[in-house]
């Protein structure tokens, strides 16, 4: 099974969901245009990395929820990001949204708020993996900082053929995520998409270097520092072979 994947590598209008939305629907349709059956946006692709919830926080059926749900029903595609969102117990998280072609939604709370940025005083974290079946290929989804801690990636790696990263990376680390995306890739022996911002948010500066990296560890493709469009395919085919190929999955303790 196969399945072709894009990474929309975009900056992002503080604060400004309307803005976003009008920038962000013209890339998504040309990425489906091209045959993608999966479109991946950054974390908080709606407002930037804000720690403004009070203002910033919307219900799980606000706007840029509705945003991913139309472009996927209309489109035909699955398409996910992540967004500001407060949920039934009042409580504002980081929240990644699946939107499916049959207007299905899947969400996931980012486990590991990014305490060097005082995320956790003002979202939640959540515990709860989020795996799904897409065309095919089983994906798994975390966002930005978790992509730091393996034990995630380690607990969900036999029942995965695809990890996806949104991220709002900041340029001053970007060797980190460069070298924990191949990390990720190489021990887990998956497919890893990391997809992150460009321009600058908040006095901070995103480089990209969103990628794709295959599951011998090999960069697919590879983001600069501009708006771009990445686009390739993932084979769970190929996934399995590696495992069978080269058995290290069967030697790791728990």
């Amino acid at each position: 099974m196969s399945l072709k994947i894009a990474a929309i590598q975009h900056d992002i209008v503080w604060e400004d969901p309307l803005a976003n939305f009008e920038r962000l629907g013209p890339q998504i349709q040309r990425a489906t245009a091209a045959g993608a059956r999966l479109v991946v946006l950054s974390e908080m692709f709606s407002t930037g990395f804000t720690m403004n919830s009070e203002l910033c926080a919307e219900p799980l059926d606000g706007p840029s929820c509705e945003f991913l749900s139309a472009q996927a029903t209309t489109l035909q595609v699955w398409v996910t990001g992540s967004i500001p969102t407060r949920w039934d117990d009042g409580i504002a998280y980081n929240t990644l949204v699946l939107a499916a072609p049959t207007g299905d939604l899947y969400r996931y709370k980012k486990i590991h708020p990014f305490s060097f940025s005082t995320e956790p005083e003002h979202y939640g974290s959540g515990s709860d993996f989020l795996q799904v079946e897409i065309e095919g290929i089983r994906t798994t989804f975390f966002i930005c900082y978790d992509l730091r801690f393996a034990d995630e990636f380690w607990k969900t790696a036999h029942s995965t053929d695809l990890f996806v990263v949104p991220a709002n990376w900041p340029e001053r680390r970007r060797a980190h995520w460069q070298a924990l995306l191949r990390a990720r890739a190489i021990e887990n022996q998956t497919y890893v998409l990391g997809v992150n911002r460009v321009g600058e948010g908040d006095g901070l500066n995103y480089a990209g270097d969103s990628a794709l990296i295959d599951p011998w560890g090999e960069t697919l493709f590879s983001g600069a520092s501009s708006e771009a469009l990445l686009i390739a395919d993932v084979h769970a085919e190929i996934v399995a072979e590696t495992r069978t190929t080269f058995p290290v999955l069967q030697d790791r303790r728990s």
